[in-house]
């Protein structure tokens, strides 16, 4: 649909949501079930309020061997949650600067139209730790500044074999990354989905109080 038809249809404000999801071999199995299975529950559960399935865009970039945008920025309620398939090797860092890019283009694309935007949220799902050089450093500056000038929220999610350490690098220290409790994807995604629409439900730049995470976070990682 043409950008103008479409803000032009639904002019409500936009809640941005980028999940950059690690689909790298070691997600294979369970894993990357239980995933599939997350994305079909944040779906579900972000589209029950009517304001949140038109205020909630989401866009899917996976890292494996490779970068790639399976979903470009929907709203919830066009949404349709892709199979993803594991497999391959973990190119985190140039991953999270696609995400950066295209979140940043997606904000200035809201600028164009006239769309108001409340703070973006990317958040970053790995198993595992960089395999492509030293991109992840370079992008971890980009994150810390970028949120230090409140372009964002960046959240990560280390799932049992990630390189917490390496989390701790890339994620700002007032949001440190959380380890999942097991494979608890479908508790983590119902938790940003109640996010998300709390966020929706409120006037953007308005501080509100997220739901605890203790239903799917370790608190000892």
């Amino acid at each position: 649909m043409p950008l103008d038809i479409e803000f032009a249809e639904n002019p409500e404000p936009r809640c941005p949501v980028v999940l950059l999801l690690d689909t790298s071999g070691s997600m294979s199995g369970e894993r990357i079930d239980e995933l599939n299975a997350g994305l079909a529950t944040f779906k579900q559960a972000v589209q029950q309020d009517r304001k949140a399935s038109l205020r909630v865009e989401v866009t899917i970039i996976t890292f494996d061997s490779y970068v790639k945008t399976v979903q470009d920025f929907i709203t919830i309620n066009q949404f349709y949650p892709p199979k993803l398939i594991a497999s391959g090797s973990t190119s985190m860092g140039q991953g999270i600067e696609s995400a950066l890019n295209q979140l940043e283009s997606r904000k200035e694309t809201y600028n164009r139209y006239g769309i108001p935007c409340y703070k973006p949220r990317i958040i970053l799902i790995t198993d595992g730790g960089p395999s492509d050089g030293e991109y992840w450093k370079t992008a971890a500056q980009r994150v810390r500044q970028e949120d230090a000038e409140g372009n964002f929220l960046f959240y990560a999610v280390g799932v049992e074999g990630a390189d917490m350490n390496i989390l701790r690098q890339i994620a700002t220290l007032d949001k440190p990354p959380v380890m999942l409790k097991g494979l608890n994807f479908k508790q983590f995604f119902k938790w940003l989905s109640d996010s998300m629409v709390m966020v929706s439900q409120s006037t953007i730049g308005e501080q509100i109080s997220l739901p605890p995470i203790d239903g799917w976070a370790q608190t000892n990682a």
